[in-house]
């Protein structure tokens, strides 16, 4: 087995490794320390896969039988290691108030 298969073989890997743990996030997330480690494993496996499908290209090695799917594909990770740190427990990004606390803070001032 030469380097570009091998190459080919560990991208690929990576990539379902990625996409695998991408679509159990929503279990991970169960506790907040889980989630970031699941979303810090996740973008590290992306940028991997990515640096393998990009030398994949370069050193003239095919994806699943054509030369041209390596790039875009690695493309493709680096925007899914990207999306990886969005949070789904929800950090406040923008300062105001939900419609949830605009209610709660409407009941507060009923029952007082």
């Amino acid at each position: 087995m030469g380097l570009v298969d091998t190459l080919e073989t560990l991208s690929v890997s990576l990539c379902g490794i990625s996409v695998i743990l991408w679509m159990s996030i929503g279990t991970i997330a169960r506790s907040e320390k889980a989630e970031i480690v699941g979303q810090r494993t996740i973008m590290s496996f992306c940028i991997l896969a990515s640096i393998l499908l990009f030398s994949l290209h370069y050193l003239g090695g095919d994806l699943w039988g054509s030369r041209n799917a390596a790039r875009p594909m690695a493309v493709f990770s680096l925007v899914l290691a990207a999306a990886s740190n969005l949070n789904l427990k929800g950090k406040e990004v923008q300062g105001e108030v939900n419609p949830h606390q605009i209610r709660r803070l409407r009941a507060e001032k009923t029952d007082d």
